[in-house]
């Protein structure tokens, strides 16, 4: 950008309090604001697991004792570590042991199957690999043999709490491996953290492994200095009381939960409410017992919640503040969900590749609903941060106007794990042209309407359409196949297969569908597949996924 612009005018920033406009400039990392937290406030709750509870001291001396392991085994500084675990302690823990051993963290989906995983542990040359002892035991150890991992640990969530849970914990201890270390020994064993791997702003926190705005996955390069300056951005605004009491529903593993969640409550030495994963009477449980004051989720998770039989307004009495982000967010649930329990849902929007948000309504304020479309507002860009709206040719729109989305600013990474190509083409000069399709108005109030491409949304997570064609293509039946996302009241978007037969052939939508869950992440494969005699292409035999589209919108 070479010349100031009515969105680098920054209109929004006559909304936001003086609180929220104060300029910061994060100077530290995660793992310097728990050193900063033990010292402060050593005794005070950091994560409560059910009937768990671990301090500030406890966490900084256990993730010590990972790092001081993780080192003694050869980890280097700038070694990759991927993390493939629920939300427990253990991912705490692995996550900051492996910080303060100077690591890159790779975080890793438990949806994931293995030729998922095998591309991630690859691609990110990843040297050690912390999971879930059954993960290991039921498909890691076969996924690791053909990877560069070459150290393993592994932990059983069923640690750190003693309530048992079943209706999320219901598994069985296992044995340890003979070729593994378990996570929750080395923390207990008292090693010292090694010296001289304190990792700053600039240095590389995260490889977040997305397909972005193109389909194949790639690493986005979240820096220590873009997870603390959103995670400042949280502790400045939100207006928390202190210490703040955060519940973890949006997964670790996800930069939402990551950044969110963990870093802007460790930021602000408040308290993580960990409940392993998310079911709807266990969360309402936790709402109760722990009274937290934020959280943030799609908006799926909120429907969940309003449709459980034992929910009551007194489960949200505590919040000041719940927001929404990852999956689209119908202003007729916010209405429904105040009417019915209180609390105002906040909208957000943000990508892996500027840390999760950049765009969030502040306390204060309600976002508006564009007449003419029904959409509702995400929010505002932040003080730093600036929101432009671009045509096919990257000039910038008027008002109202709709094109893509473009983002520059602290919280926006560097780039992608070793694709300078990818890199220059989706972050020119540092700003991220991000794929979505949406408009501003005048006050500076974003909303996003469409998608550039072809991604597909369900329930927050991204979903590439030739990830899934590729599946399909393997089955012996199928001749052609083309996937697109529809509208669904749950998860926003879902992910539906066309299909036509080789000659000959037989199956049935059912078969198909259970084909792709075998093979891909829940939610990745197709809930719903329409056999067809052909596909629509054009000329040159490029099958038409518009016309498909228009299929679904023509009913």
């Amino acid at each position: 950008m070479t010349e100031p612009s009515r969105y680098s005018a920054k209109p929004w920033l006559a909304l936001l309090t003086d609180a929220q406009r104060a300029p910061i400039t994060p100077d530290d990392s995660p793992a310097h604001a728990l050193r900063r937290a033990a010292v402060d406030t050593p005794e005070r709750v950091f994560l409560a697991y059910f009937d768990g509870r671990l301090t500030y001291r406890e966490v900084d001396e256990l993730s010590d004792s990972v790092a001081g392991h993780l080192a003694a085994r050869g980890l280097e500084r700038g070694d990759r570590v991927a993390i493939l675990l629920q939300n427990s302690p253990h991912f705490v823990l692995a996550l900051l042991g492996a910080w303060k051993a100077g690591a890159v963290v790779v975080p890793v989906n438990p949806m994931y199957k293995s030729g998922e995983v095998a591309h991630v542990l690859r691609d990110g040359d990843v040297a050690a690999l912390i999971c879930s002892d059954r993960a290991w035991e039921s498909y890691l150890r076969e996924t690791a043999a053909d990877s560069p991992v070459r150290i393993v640990l592994t932990g059983c969530e069923l640690d750190f709490q003693t309530r048992n849970d079943a209706r999320v914990l219901s598994f069985e201890r296992l044995a340890q491996a003979d070729d593994t270390d378990d996570l929750t020994s080395v923390a207990r064993a008292g090693h010292k953290a090694p010296q001289g791997r304190d990792l700053g702003p600039s240095d590389i926190a995260l490889i977040s492994y997305t397909s972005g705005t193109s389909g194949t996955p790639k690493g986005a390069t979240n820096t220590h200095g873009n997870i603390m300056y959103n995670a400042e951005r949280q502790r400045t605004g939100l207006d928390l009381p202190d210490p703040p009491v955060y519940f973890a529903m949006a997964p670790l593993f996800h930069i939402t939960g990551m950044v969110a969640q963990l870093a802007a409550c460790l930021n602000s030495a408040g308290v993580l409410v960990l409940a392993y994963r998310f079911e709807a009477g266990v969360v309402l449980d936790a709402f109760a017992e722990h009274g937290p004051h934020y959280t943030v989720g799609p908006s799926t998770a909120f429907m969940a919640l309003a449709a459980h039989p034992g929910v009551t307004r007194d489960h949200f009495a505590s919040f000041r503040m719940i927001s929404s982000g990852g999956a689209p967010l119908p202003p007729a649930l916010v209405e429904k969900f105040r009417a019915g329990f209180g609390p105002y849902i906040r909208n957000g929007y943000g990508l892996t590749e500027c840390t999760a948000p950049c765009a969030s309504v502040p306390p204060g304020l309600e976002a508006p609903v564009d007449p003419v479309s029904g959409t509702l507002a995400v929010g505002l860009p932040g003080p730093e941060t600036v929101v432009r709206i671009v045509d096919d040719l990257g000039q910038e729109v008027p008002f109202g106007e709709q094109g893509e989305i473009l983002v520059r600013g602290p919280q926006v990474v560097p780039g992608y794990w070793r694709r300078p190509e990818a890199t220059a083409e989706t972050f020119p000069d540092g700003e991220l042209h991000t794929g979505d399709i949406g408009f501003m108005d005048a006050e500076g109030w974003l909303y996003v309407v469409d998608r550039k491409k072809d991604m597909i949304n369900a329930s927050g997570f991204k979903v590439w359409p030739r990830e899934v064609e590729d599946v399909l293509y393997t089955h012996p039946a199928v001749r052609e196949a083309a996937v697109v996302g529809v509208p669904d009241g749950y998860r926003g978007e879902t992910v539906k297969a066309y299909i036509s037969l080789r000659p000959g052939a037989e199956t049935d939508p059912d078969a198909l569908a259970a084909y792709c869950k075998e093979r891909l992440a829940a939610y990745k494969y197709p809930r719903q597949v329409e056999i067809l005699p052909d596909l629509p292409k054009t000329a040159s035999g490029k099958i038409l996924r518009r016309e498909l589209r228009s299929r679904v919108d023509n009913g």
